[in-house]
């Protein structure tokens, strides 16, 4: 009788440990990574009608926009710490 209750014990410490371990890695997670900014702006990228976003990539620490339509395919570097266009690559035909 006394293993069953050293069982209990140690089966109950193991659950408190283990829920305060996931209420701290929730309230770490909503409250984000310390010293990366949110985007709070969207990115305007001026392109023509009839263009459609083909794909995205990380590159580095910018973004990767494939665009097709509305010209020559092409690719828009976006800056997401600023929300700004940090270079092309278009493909001419």
């Amino acid at each position: 009788m006394r293993a069953v209750k050293i069982a209990v014990a140690a089966m109950s410490v193991l659950i408190v440990v283990g829920v305060v371990v996931v209420v701290v890695t929730l309230i770490n997670r909503l409250s984000g990574p310390a010293g990366v900014p949110a985007l709070t702006a969207a990115a305007v990228m001026d392109e023509p009608a009839g263009t459609s976003i083909a794909g995205i990539a990380a590159v580095g620490d910018r973004l990767a926009v494939q665009l097709h339509g509305g010209g020559p395919d092409r690719v828009v570097f976006v800056d997401p710490r600023t929300a700004t266009v940090a270079g092309r690559i278009s493909l001419t035909k």
